[in-house]
């Protein structure tokens, strides 16, 4: 496999980083970066660090790191994970209010031990603290609960000061989203299994509509639509198909949420190098942050209308004339 750190790889412009993995030779993996300077999302750091969890140590070459930024990705851990010296100097200081590090998660300890740890360092309001905590939270348990992955969830996380925004990455090299959908649904491709798995009430835990009490199928719906009332970004990337929610104007105040993911303003393609398993990076603005329970309230609604056609169509009986 072949990854090249580019100049720029956000959430915004993240697809031609993708469209360029090599996924060619899966046991060894060669990382290259720009020499003159690398900024990346964390899920572009998520992503590396689950592909080095899948290859020997002595079959990760990375080269020299150039670039002025390449103190970032040490402290980061990527070097870390990888197993690899990376040959950069650094004076150690507190990561508070800045970075949370590349974090193996594989039990729902070291979840509760991982979001504890987590929130002091950012220093944030509980208004702002509450949507982090769930979204980390959510994909991490979606991790445990469907992908089968062997190495758990990868995360990481970097609050951005200046334009007082937190980005998130999560990855796993698990069965991926469509084969966790298919045990309750029938998804043909990667793209239609996004789909549902982006429906609220949609769960590959069973096809009744609105799910079970512990697995209702409203995780990614809610991840998303809180991505959307903030206006940020929102990606999730699962075998050959990526989904990205794009930004909302901002001068558009009135938002809908809708239970179609493909009726949202989007961009999806489903041509990309083939991942195992599933990656999500969302931002969320926090200067627009919505509190909680108006978050809620609105996808309640969004939610029962959902289930409510579902069960219709399910058990609407026969009419013989």
């Amino acid at each position: 496999m072949k990854i090249h750190l580019p100049n720029s790889a956000f959430l915004g412009n993240i697809d031609p980083f993708l469209r360029s993995f090599d996924t060619s030779d899966a046991e060894k993996l060669i990382i290259t970066a720009n020499k003159d300077w690398i900024s990346v999302h964390p899920m572009v750091l998520t992503m590396l660090a689950s592909l080095g969890r899948k290859v020997k140590r002595e079959n990760i070459h990375c080269e020299k790191f150039e670039a002025k930024s390449k103190h970032y990705f040490e402290r980061m851990g990527l070097f870390r994970f990888l197993g690899i010296e990376s040959g950069i100097s650094i004076k150690e200081h507190e990561a508070a209010g800045r970075f949370i590090p590349l974090t193996k998660i594989q039990n729902s300890n070291e979840l509760h031990s991982f979001i504890t740890d987590m929130i002091p360092i950012l220093h944030l309001e509980p208004k702002q603290v509450e949507p982090i905590r769930y979204i980390i939270s959510e994909l991490v348990r979606n991790v445990f609960e469907h992908s089968e992955s062997k190495n758990g969830a990868i995360v990481c996380a970097q609050l951005y000061k200046k334009h007082n925004v937190i980005r998130i990455g999560v990855a796993d090299t698990g069965v991926g989203i469509k084969t966790t959908i298919n045990k309750s649904y029938r998804a043909d491709t990667d793209m239609e299994a996004i789909k549902l798995a982006l429906t609220p009430g949609v769960t590959g835990t069973t096809r009744l509509p609105g799910g079970t009490p512990e697995n209702a199928g409203m995780g990614l719906f809610f991840i998303k639509s809180m991505a959307k009332i903030n206006k940020d970004f929102f990606v999730i990337y699962s075998g050959n198909a990526m989904y990205k929610l794009l930004r909302i104007p901002k001068d558009k105040n009135h938002i809908r949420l809708n239970s179609n993911p493909f009726e949202d303003r989007h961009s999806k393609d489903e041509d990309y190098p083939y991942w195992e398993g599933t990656i999500v990076g969302i931002d969320i603005s926090l200067d627009r942050n919505k509190r909680i329970d108006e978050l809620l309230e609105m996808i309640r609604k969004v939610y029962q209308k959902e289930t409510s056609e579902r069960k219709k169509k399910i058990f609407k009986k026969p009419r013989f004339i």
